[in-house]
Formats: C-alpha cells, sequence, structure tokens
C-alpha cells in the first residue's frame, strides 16, 4: 500500500497512533452496473436500486449497453426515471431510447426547461406529435415556454413555485402552502401577488414557520424582492441575476403578473452556459461548439475570426518585411523574435482576462476603470523590466558562450531584445485593457476582444518595437 493512501491520527496529547488506511469512497455507480447484469429478480433488483441516489443511477447510463438501460429504465417508476434524468449529462439520447408513451409520462414529470431544451431539438413534427401527447397543464406549460425565443428568460422559467393572495392571515397562508406543496417542490420561497396575480413582493418559509397566527402577514413581505421580466436577453439580465443568492428569481410579464421562475438549479445553468460562451469567445470562436455539431456549422463559426485574424497576420508580416535590412544585416536576431512575440502576447492576454472580470461587474465606475488601465500598465512594466533584465543576462551570455560573439556585439544584441521585450509587455498590457474597455464603451461584448486578436495586435506592437529598436541601436548606431 502506498503512503498516500496511509492516514495519521494524533491522540490528545499529540502523539502519533498507528497508521490506518484513509477510508474510499463507494463506486456506486459500477455497483448499479454490476446490480443490473446480475441474474437478479425484478422486485429485488428494483427494491436495490432505490437504495441509490438518482445521481449515481444517472452516472452508471453511460456504462451500460443500450439494452441494459432499457432494462433499467423498465424497473424505475416514471417519477424516479425523471429524477434520473434530471441528471443525466445527455438526457435527450436516453429519452429517445423509450417509447413514445413513457417517454410522454417522463417528460411531463420532468422541469419545464429541461423538456423544452428536449423538444428544441426535434423536428417540428415530432415536436407536435409529443406536446398533442402531454397532459393538459403540461401542454400549457411548454407551449408557454416555447413562445418565447431562446435567448429569452421565458423560455427558461418553470411554474414550479408557491403563490400566496395578499390579504390572506398567517393560517391561511401556511392552508395555502400545504395545499400546493403537494404538486410543487419549490417552497422555500413564497411569492405574494394580489387577485389579477401582480406580483407583490415574496415570503421566506422560514419567516412564514415562525410567524404568529394572528400576525399581519405584511408584516414578512419582502417588497423588494428581485424579479426580471419574460422577455428579456439572457446575456441583458444574466449578471443581475447572478447578482442575488437567492434560491428562486420570479419572472413577469408586461403587466407584472408573475408567469414563472427561475430556480436555483436554472440560475446555475444560465451562468454556465454564459460562461462557456464567454470561453467559446475567448478562444475566437462565435459561439460554444458541442461534439455534435456538424462539420458545416462548426467551420462557420470560426471562419469569420480566422478571415480577420489572417488579415492582421499579413500586416505583421508586412511589417517584417519592411524591417529585411535588418534581419538580412542580423539574421541571428531573428532566433529571439518568438521570445518578444511571445511574451507580449501572453501579458496582453492576461490583461484581457483581468480586464473582463471588471466588467462583470455592471457597476464599475470610470473612475475605476481609468485605475484599471493605469494598474495594468504598471503590472506590465514591471513584469517586464524584470523579464527584460533576465533576458539581457542570459541572452549575452548565451551569445558570447555558445554563439562566439564579442561581449560589445553580444550584449548589445541582448539589451535590444530585453529592451524591446519590455516595451512589448508594457504596450500589450495596456491594449489588453484598453480594447475590451473600448468595445464595452460601444456596448460589443468584451469577450470578443478574445485572446487571438489581443495576441495579432500584440505581435504587431511587439514586431515593430523589436526590429525597430534594432534598426536603431544595432545597425545605426553601432553599425553592426
Amino acid at each position: 500500500m502506498d503512503e498516500k493512501d496511509l492516514e495519521v491520527t494524533e491522540s490528545e496529547d499529540g502523539e502519533k497512533e498507528a497508521e490506518r488506511p484513509a477510508p474510499e469512497h463507494p463506486d456506486y455507480k459500477n455497483e448499479i452496473v454490476a446490480l443490473i447484469r446480475s441474474g437478479l429478480a425484478p422486485r429485488p433488483m428494483r427494491e436495490r436500486l432505490m437504495d441509490y441516489h438518482e445521481n449515481d443511477v444517472a452516472m452508471s447510463l453511460e456504462l451500460l449497453n443500450k439494452e441494459e438501460r432499457r432494462k433499467l429504465y423498465g424497473l424505475l417508476d416514471t417519477a424516479t426515471l425523471a429524477n434520473v434524468f434530471e441528471y443525466a449529462d445527455e438526457p435527450q439520447q436516453y429519452l429517445a431510447e423509450l417509447t413514445i408513451r413513457r417517454r410522454v409520462a417522463v417528460l411531463s414529470k420532468l422541469e419545464v426547461p429541461a423538456v423544452v431544451e428536449y423538444l428544441r431539438q426535434l423536428s417540428k413534427e415530432e415536436r407536435n406529435i409529443i406536446i398533442e401527447l402531454l397532459d393538459d397543464d403540461v401542454r400549457r406549460e411548454i407551449t408557454l415556454a416555447l413562445s418565447f425565443d431562446e435567448d429569452e428568460i421565458g423560455s427558461r422559467m418553470t411554474t414550479n413555485y408557491v403563490t400566496i393572495h395578499t390579504g390572506v392571515s398567517v393560517r391561511e397562508a401556511m392552508r395555502e402552502l400545504v395545499d400546493q406543496a403537494a404538486e410543487n417542490d419549490n417552497i422555500s420561497t413564497l411569492y405574494v401577488v394580489d387577485e389579477d396575480g401582480t406580483l407583490s413582493g415574496a415570503i421566506d418559509l422560514k419567516d412564514l414557520i415562525i410567524a404568529r397566527e394572528g400576525s399581519d402577514l405584511d408584516n414578512i413581505i419582502m417588497t423588494s424582492y428581485p424579479y426580471v421580466y419574460a422577455e428579456e436577453e439572457i446575456a441583458d439580465c444574466i449578471d443581475r441575476i447572478r447578482g442575488y443568492s437567492e434560491d428562486s428569481i420570479p419572472v413577469l410579464d408586461r403587466d407584472n403578473k408573475l408567469r414563472g421562475v427561475l430556480t436555483a438549479q436554472d440560475i446555475t445553468d444560465l451562468v454556465d452556459d454564459a460562461m462557456g460562451e464567454d470561453y467559446a469567445k475567448l478562444a475566437g470562436l462565435t459561439a460554444e461548439e458541442d461534439l455534435e455539431e456538424p462539420l458545416r456549422k462548426s467551420i462557420g463559426k470560426r471562419l469569420p475570426w480566422l478571415l480577420v485574424l489572417l488579415g492582421l497576420g499579413l500586416v505583421v508580416s508586412s511589417v517584417v518585411g519592411v524591417f529585411e535590412t535588418v534581419v538580412s544585416h542580423l539574421a541571428l536576431i531573428v532566433a529571439f523574435q518568438s521570445l518578444v512575440l511571445d511574451m507580449a502576447g501572453n501579458a496582453g492576454t492576461q490583461s484581457l482576462a483581468v480586464t473582463i472580470r471588471v466588467l462583470m461587474d455592471e457597476q464599475v465606475s470610470g473612475r475605476q476603470k481609468l485605475f484599471l488601465v493605469l494598474k495594468e500598465a504598471r503590472v506590465g512594466l514591471l513584469n517586464g523590466l524584470i523579464l527584460g533584465v533576465l533576458s539581457f543576462t542570459f541572452i549575452g551570455l548565451y551569445l558570447m558562450g555558445f554563439k562566439g560573439q564579442a561581449p560589445a556585439a553580444a550584449f548589445s544584441m541582448s539589451f535590444c531584445t530585453g529592451f524591446a521585450l519590455l516595451v512589448a509587455m508594457l504596450l500589450s498590457s495596456i491594449t489588453g485593457t484598453v480594447i475590451p474597455l473600448a468595445f464595452h464603451k460601444l456596448k460589443i461584448d468584451p469577450a470578443v476582444a478574445s485572446g487571438p486578436l489581443i495576441t495579432t495586435l500584440n505581435d504587431l506592437v511587439a514586431v515593430v518595437t523589436y526590429y525597430g529598436l534594432a534598426w536603431v541601436l544595432l545597425i545605426n548606431v553601432m553599425g553592426l
């Protein structure tokens, strides 16, 4: 047994006791797979399965083949199977393995956003067939959600919430909660509406429980509770939603009537999607990709930015061509070009990441933005100074020891490289900060000022700095 698998304990007086193996986490998903593949009869197998959490069952699905999964589906009741699919990474794949009648039954138990996401992936004919087979109440909810564009908040809301009407007593509010909790399990926050459904506020479940029966309900209503509108674009309000630590956020229509809520899981999914899109943009893509995406669609997402970067790359190459005299006289200087370009690009990308993170806060002031530019400039200057000195020293020694250069020539060239590195990192840090700030000012997503774009622009800055300094210092001044 390895030493890392042992756990050392100490007695109360601080002396070490005998070493013992650290406890291992049970491998539930493989236990479930072994259970499905066993020859156990259906009834005891179902009873054993019910001992596992739905998440563990969901994780086991990917280890089972299609026939084994169908065997598992037959052992679970509809509600449990729906809960399993809620945890699955690719529920669409598993839903397709069910009969149409069982699929409709499971969809009726899933949260509305999950059902809407599944239906959007079907053809119009398949979607209409399934919608017609759903229960009336579920069909109304799904039709409402599908009436919104997939980029709008309304497409992600659910009707899994509890409402209490204004003017009722604490006792009556508790009775309404008990009645509605049978159908809606999202009960940590209760929403108060007036007679026509207009939102009046929210009540924390704990406050309702500890309230005295004869007390006024208005005393525990939070009237300044956050909310969003169903027709709002997700991208426009995701930062506002993320700023609240609530279990759910109410969704209103244009008349301020409560139409649904975003649950904590919905909010988490929205934030994850937003982060995925920002990451895609930082990679130079126009949108996020997945493994199932057609080749033509992937090319369409990547090609526009690549064409822009190709144009910028041609500009960089043309600038290098302007300095062909420098290269022809000092061919060795080309060896250190990548050093300057790479470090400048790295510095610019770091500043870009910091700036985008700061701009996630919509309340950041103009003074704070100016402070950010100055700070990143100082960081780039100091980092460039440290790395420039190191480059000056080690490149000079390298040229003397391995290339046989005279000390004056070696350290002149290393000084040129080190100083160019300093200037390039300073300018790249400023560029990586100013460009996303400018994009944000122009109401353009700052994540579009992506790593490849910043890196290419910084290459242009670094090339001009490096070869320009070499031309002035090494050729015109020193005559090398």
